[in-house]
């Protein structure tokens, strides 16, 4: 543990952030399995394109990375 008092802060920020970002990971996998599930609903994959233009706008993840999975979304809703 450090015994500068900005440093004893910096790892409380660090650990509140980082659980932070691993729910909404963790929030996101989950929309995208629903959405990836057999005959899942339209509305379910709708909601996951705006979950990952929310995920890569707040940089949780890459924003070609959301518009990769946008796209293997989209292409196995048409096939």
């Amino acid at each position: 543990m450090p015994n500068i008092k900005s440093a004893k802060k910096r790892v409380l920020v660090a650990k509140v952030r980082n659980d932070r970002n691993k729910a909404a990971k963790s929030e996101l996998k989950t929309i995208i399995k629903k959405a990836r599930a057999e005959g899942a609903a339209p509305e379910a994959i709708k909601n996951a394109d705006i979950a990952l233009d929310k995920a890569a706008g707040k940089g949780y993840i890459h924003k070609n990375k959301a518009a990769r999975l946008k796209s293997r979304l989209a292409k196995k809703v048409t096939a």
